[in-house]
């Protein structure tokens, strides 16, 4: 049995690239959702460890029935691991705020990371950044201002950690589409799911052999403690969140391998949606007015540059015809 999503990709295809990101993204939405709804029983490295070595199965037994385990090993296993790096401290700063901010505070504060993607596209990717880039940069800027409200009273430090989780995802794309585009999605998901694991088994030692105060294990449960009492039910909610971790991160490495970071990036912003939805359903919490109309503007801002992208691909795909004549 060969399934061609598990290969190395064989060039471009952006109208598949954009269908496997809005499915990764929609995966990604619900395991968030969940974490949030199920922090108070468990704990980020209890979470991360078992969540991971549950990915760890289920990506060897595609591998298996994908034809070759072949498929786990990386063509350039530094930069595979750097991707999983990136990975694993963009996860622990954007949980860690998750028993404390709202769905909509978590999402935009994450997806600041095209704003990210599309600063660093110039010197690191060579992509050009014109100036319909920079506006929408701005307005996505001020979007993710709105929503954050530092000027607020009830405003805390807290909210900013799910923006550095935001700046280590760019990290985290621009490498994959650097150095990563050759590799199997399931070499970069194990490698992803391995570094997951020991991340997870170093915080729950460390808790474990000098436990922080009993104020901040109070404080702060999700983080300061390492391995709390498990139960069937964060059991199976590791199992569903593998599921959905490991269908996001397929979908998404496969994306950006497959078309432009700087035209999937933007699209990326239906996350925002799909996190009201679930905090409505999960939580019964819409986004404020204020919150909303923030939202508004990153998805404006990424509609902007998706549509500037488009016509400058245009141009160009003009240019060679024109040149080939």
């Amino acid at each position: 049995m060969n399934f061609s999503l598990f290969h190395h990709p064989s060039g471009d295809r952006p109208l598949m690239a954009i269908t496997l990101l809005i499915i990764g993204v929609f995966a990604l939405a619900c395991q968030d959702s969940l974490v949030k709804l199920l922090a108070s029983e468990t704990s980020f490295w209890q979470f991360q460890t078992l969540r991971s070595i549950c990915n760890i199965g289920f990506i060897v037994f595609l591998a298996g029935i994908s034809g070759s385990f072949i498929l786990l090993r990386p063509v350039k296993w530094k930069a595979v691991y750097l991707r999983a790096g990136f990975l694993t401290v963009c996860m622990f700063f954007f949980f860690s705020g998750a028993p404390f901010l709202s769905l909509a505070q978590m999402a935009a504060g994450i997806y600041t990371y095209p704003i990210f993607v599309s600063l660093l596209a110039a010197p690191i990717l060579g992509e050009h950044v014109g100036g319909w880039r920079i506006a929408a940069i701005l307005l996505g800027v001020t979007g993710a201002t709105v929503v954050l409200s530092p000027w607020q009273e009830g405003f805390s430090s807290v909210q900013c950690l799910p923006v550095i989780a935001g700046f280590f995802y760019a990290c985290n794309i621009l490498t994959l589409r650097r150095n990563c585009r050759k590799e199997s999605p399931l070499a970069l998901a194990f490698a992803v799911g391995l570094v997951f694991i020991l991340s997870g088994l170093a915080g729950i030692a460390v808790l474990s052999i000098y436990p922080l105060s009993i104020s901040l294990q109070e404080s702060m449960p999700f983080i300061a403690i390492g391995w709390p009492q498990l139960s069937w039910l964060i059991t199976g909610f590791a199992v569903l969140a593998s599921v959905l971790n490991l269908t996001g991160n397929i979908c998404m490495s496969r994306a950006y391998q497959t078309a432009d970071a700087s035209l999937l990036a933007p699209l990326d912003f239906v996350y925002l949606l799909f996190a009201a939805i679930w905090g409505k359903l999960l939580f019964d919490q819409w986004p404020s007015s204020q919150a909303l109309s923030g939202m508004i503007l990153i998805a404006a801002a990424g509609v902007i540059t998706a549509w500037r992208e488009q016509l400058a691909s245009r141009t160009r795909v003009n240019r060679q015809v024109r040149a080939s004549v």
